[in-house]
């Protein structure tokens, strides 16, 4: 396990030391719970990543939209 050292406002400090006492964990465990539920919740899921996903189409992206657009 790493060691990091941040700067944290006043006003964040305080809020943190309600939530320790609180909930009765210790802070450097309540602040590795929020920094995994910050990555869980910014983490991108394998299909966000699009590039290439029309190069085995027989058909033309421009031509497919136009197909798809006249259906309104």
């Amino acid at each position: 396990m790493s060691r990091i050292l941040i700067d944290l406002p006043d006003t964040q400090v305080a809020e943190l030391a309600v939530l320790v006492k609180t909930e009765r964990r210790p802070r450097a465990a309540v602040i590795r719970q929020a920094i995994a539920a910050y990555i869980a919740q910014h983490r991108r899921s394998p299909g966000t990543n699009v590039f290439g996903l029309w190069k085995d189409r027989k058909i033309d992206g421009l031509e497919y939209q136009r197909e798809m657009r006249s259906e309104w």
